[in-house]
């Protein structure tokens, strides 16, 4: 039990480091915000709330992990390097993705209620 519990406090630990070093991060935080409000507000149904927080989790899940590929690069080594740009470079476009996404379905959601 004891292993648990330590590796749960790395986990909140490396939750907090990434909100509080990434901007990103911080603005997804502020759009999640956002989003609760208007869920709260237009009265969205429970499936329409439960797709936005699997949405709102994955986005802040890749952005999460794009921060531990850059973490982990620049622990490498902070020289130039074609393959670690690559990874830095595929992870914040799965990063783009899943916020592009994550907005259409917000807005899928929101413009029928709003109209």
């Amino acid at each position: 039990m004891r292993t648990h519990e330590i590796s749960f406090r790395h986990a909140i630990k490396g939750i907090i480091l990434a909100t509080c070093t990434q901007l990103n991060i911080r603005i997804h935080l502020i759009i999640t915000s956002l989003v609760i409000f208007l869920c709260v507000w237009l009265k969205v149904t429970p499936v329409e709330i439960l797709v936005l927080l699997l949405t709102i989790a994955l986005v802040l899940t890749a952005e999460i992990l794009n921060t531990a590929i850059e973490y982990l690069g620049d622990a490498i080594t902070l020289e130039n390097n074609h393959f670690l740009k690559n990874a830095k470079d595929t992870s914040a476009g799965a990063v783009l993705v899943a916020a592009i996404f994550a907005t259409l379905i917000g807005l899928t959601i929101f413009i029928p209620k709003l109209l």
